[in-house]
């Protein structure tokens, strides 16, 4: 079995309004990540992410560009623990 990593994301910047949160979740589904994806009050948006290390990686590289439309000023990346019980659901949009 491959190993696992979740992460939790912040993402600031033009990051609401632009498709982020669709676009982050079609990248996480095409990656088979589990996990969700929010927007926050304070204009950002927070997700966390579950998959093999090298996809959570992937993503990770590409939460700083995100979509075309954003304009990405900060990613605050942490590890979290993973979530057993989440290995096999779906990425979704809250």
């Amino acid at each position: 079995m491959t190993a696992a990593r979740r992460i939790h994301a912040v993402v600031t910047g033009r990051v609401q309004g632009v498709g982020f949160r669709w676009a982050t979740l079609e990248h996480a589904e095409s990656a088979g990540l589990s996990g969700w994806v929010r927007n926050r009050p304070d204009g950002s948006v927070e997700l966390e992410a579950q998959g093999p290390v090298e996809r959570i990686d992937d993503l990770e590289r590409w939460l700083h560009e995100g979509p075309r439309w954003a304009e990405v000023a900060s990613v605050e990346l942490r590890p979290i623990d993973v979530a057993d019980d989440e290995a096999d659901t779906a990425f979704e949009v809250r």
